[in-house]
């Protein structure tokens, strides 16, 4: 953290919060607010980071340049015309729209990605070609931005360890910030939660149990990078993961205040405390 931010208690001094969301937009299809009116809202005594997605958004533009889209335990391969378009479309044309809208509606968005100020840290993972795994945040720039009373809009792309541009997941992302900030994360995604086998959602999961279920190929596909994101965000000081559906109105706060709204994710020292 910067010096002259050194003695600033962002934990005293608001609640701090993380969120991802999907990158394709703000605002519902029908015009109302949707997920935009949400963090308008939430920021009322919360200092919001948003972390987007926009994995539709790139799968159509790589369709338009006649590149196949494959992915393995949900992350996405990512060969070098697959990594320009990524960088054109997350740090481009999402991230963008999205402060734009935020900006719109009164809130101080700031565009950044996890290069900006190395804000991210990551490894490259080979099986997937330019795509790296989040292996550390440093977080002074979104610090920086929180002081000045904006709101940080991060776009999914960091330096790897040779210093070179890479794809990186949103939610793993989000829950590296979260760690760093020691704040609380909620992921928003297409699905009510984390679902058992019989498709019912999970109001709580400990870190044993979501580990079970991963190793069952219960939790499988998108949802594995969602839980083992939240998982590290907590071992490394995020004070509480949700995981819930942003499709429902008010998800967002509901996320926040409503403790039967989506999964609810808790570290492994709480395990065995329950025993």
């Amino acid at each position: 953290m910067p010096a002259d931010l050194a003695d600033v208690d962002f934990r005293a001094w608001e609640e701090l919060v993380v969120v991802k969301i999907g990158g394709t937009t703000l605002a519902a299809d029908d015009g109302s607010p949707g997920a935009l009116g949400d963090i308008v809202a939430a920021q009322r005594g919360r200092s919001l980071v948003l972390v987007h997605g926009g994995g539709n958004r790139l799968t159509e533009w790589l369709e338009r340049l006649g590149i196949e889209s494959r992915f393995i335990d949900g992350r996405r391969v990512t060969d070098d015309q697959a990594l320009e378009a990524a960088v054109a479309v997350f740090a481009g044309l999402v991230n963008t729209e999205l402060v734009a809208q935020l900006n719109a509606a009164g809130v101080a968005g700031v565009g950044l990605t996890g290069i900006d100020g190395r804000l991210l840290v990551a490894r490259r993972s080979p099986q997937l070609g330019r795509v790296g795994r989040v292996e550390a945040a440093s977080p002074s720039l979104v610090y920086a931005l929180l002081a000045g009373g904006a709101l940080p809009v991060v776009a999914p792309l960091a330096l790897d360890e040779r210093g070179e541009i890479c794809n990186v997941n949103a939610d793993e992302v989000a829950a590296a910030l979260a760690g760093a900030l020691g704040a609380r994360l909620v992921l928003l995604t297409d699905t009510d939660g984390v679902l058992d086998g019989a498709g019912r959602t999970l109001g709580r999961l400990g870190e044993l149990e979501a580990q079970q279920l991963m190793a069952e190929g219960v939790i499988a596909g998108g949802m594995v990078p969602k839980v083992e994101g939240a998982l590290a965000a907590l071992r490394s000081g995020a004070t509480q993961v949700v995981i819930a559906d942003g499709r429902v109105p008010g998800a967002l706060g509901r996320a926040l205040e409503d403790d039967s709204f989506g999964t609810r994710l808790r570290a492994a020292a709480h395990d065995e405390m329950d025993l």
